[in-house]
């Protein structure tokens, strides 16, 4: 029984585990159809076109962990922000750890999706908002849908703004062979509210896991969200995340995708102007080696007058690692004196490695200012021997220009905490010691 057959074949089972009766028995139910109708994606599908399933599928993954499996904080310290008082949402192996989770619902809601999908408290927030803005179509998103029961779920009522970062992580034991989870998070940021949010998924051993994440975000007017995807894991975790951002009059959303570790990730990232004036930001590095694999789908539909987006991605790839960028933005023909910029910038270390970039610009509109680049190229020889010139290694000198290529997505990292943890991070995929007081 391959993976699709696997996952066709249990829904009816969960469906029964989680309530047969629940109000979103139609939506989940569609949504399984559309899931058995297209299957998997496959490169024959031109925004997977450089991007395989096939070696991950051939695993036999677990799709519900056949118990739960205790960690301990000690265990998986170095993975929190501890430098700073955090909200923390943690699960392991996709359910629920309560001792390893600090949650609210003191002014601000910081707690499960579980809880909202179910409790009659939250049906009406549920009811306006989960599935909103997630696409109907994308299979991945489907299944996802079909099978939404636990993840984050944080509700900030206007004019409130969170004491203090939320962070959600995901750990994955290996207590299982091969394992396949599906969080759903639901993030709602109310008029002239304010959120930073903080994202892990993380594998403790290097048994296989595939993460099919699905993230809807709600900016209403004049709000404020600051996201950050931390992407670091072993080498046998493969990450789809899909993320779809709404966003509101006046609001500004942001999200920060960093990707140095993993077998295979996918991002796909959606923003929806539903309001004028407001602001986006698409920022990422990606620095691979090995055979790693990182896609990046993006969109921003314009769909409003007076907006801005703003895409910035660098990559940098060695040995036989692969990049994929494939940004589009669309402006439609309401959306008047629209400004947006897109660029993907990318250093290849080696001859094995491959980047493949599709820019797209679509626009309906006539009075905007847009625009949209690409670089592939390598390392600057001459500053890199003027730099050898005055006494820095080559290996030194080859880190701090990769780090001078990066620093424009670090210095946009509004957490001070956070921004140190990414720059060690990036030492650490560098191989360098770059001095900076971490």
């Amino acid at each position: 029984m391959d993976l699709k057959e696997k996952l066709v074949s249990s829904f009816m089972a969960f469906e029964e585990r989680v309530d047969v009766h629940s109000d979103l028995h139609d939506i989940r139910t569609n949504a399984l159809k559309n899931f058995e109708n297209k299957g998997f994606p496959t490169k024959k599908e031109e925004a997977w076109k450089y991007t395989s399933l096939n070696a991950i599928l051939k695993n036999d993954f677990t799709v519900f962990p056949k118990q739960e499996n205790a960690i301990e904080f000690n265990q998986v310290k170095k993975y929190f922000l501890h430098e700073i008082d955090t909200y923390k949402l943690v699960f392991i192996d996709g359910v629920f750890s309560s001792h390893l989770s600090s949650t609210t619902h003191d002014g601000i809601d910081v707690c499960l999706m579980s809880s909202a999908l179910t409790k009659p408290k939250y049906k009406m927030v549920i009811d306006t908002y989960f599935n909103q803005i997630a696409s109907k179509d994308d299979s991945l998103t489907s299944l996802n849908t079909a099978f939404a029961i636990e993840g984050a779920f944080i509700n900030i009522p206007k004019k409130k703004v969170a004491d203090k970062p939320i962070e959600i992580m995901y750990f994955s034991t290996g207590n299982e062979a091969a394992l396949m989870v599906q969080p759903r998070n639901l993030v709602i940021v109310g008029e002239n509210s304010h959120v930073q949010i903080i994202e892990r998924h993380q594998s403790l051993n290097e048994n296989p896991v595939l993460t099919n994440s699905v993230t809807e975000i709600f900016a209403q007017k004049r709000a404020i969200v600051d996201y950050y995807k931390i992407q670091n894991d072993n080498s046998e975790a493969n990450l789809i995340d899909n993320t779809y951002v709404s966003q509101q009059q006046e609001s500004h959303a942001s999200v920060h995708t960093f990707s140095f570790g993993g077998n295979l990730t996918r991002n796909n990232l959606n923003f929806y102007h539903f309001g004028e004036r407001l602001t986006s930001t698409l920022n990422g590095i990606s620095i691979l080696n090995d055979k790693q694999h990182v896609d990046h789908y993006t969109l921003v539909n314009h769909a409003q007058p007076n907006c801005e987006s703003f895409q910035d991605y660098k990559g940098i790839f060695s040995d036989r690692s692969t990049g994929v960028f494939n940004g589009k933005v669309l402006v439609e023909k309401e959306a008047q004196k629209t400004n947006a910029f897109q660029k993907s910038n990318n250093i290849l270390l080696s001859d094995k490695a491959t980047i493949n970039a599709k820019p797209q610009l679509e626009i309906f509109a006539d009075d905007v200012k847009c625009s949209h680049g690409c670089t592939v190229g390598q390392l600057d020889e001459t500053a890199m021997f003027y730099m050898q010139s005055r006494g820095i290694p080559k290996k030194e000198a080859k880190a701090l220009l990769m780090y001078a290529f990066s620093n424009a997505v670090i210095e946009s990292i509004k957490i001070p905490e956070l921004k140190q943890r990414i720059t060690k991070i990036i030492a650490m995929k560098l191989g360098v010691n770059l001095g900076f007081d971490l």
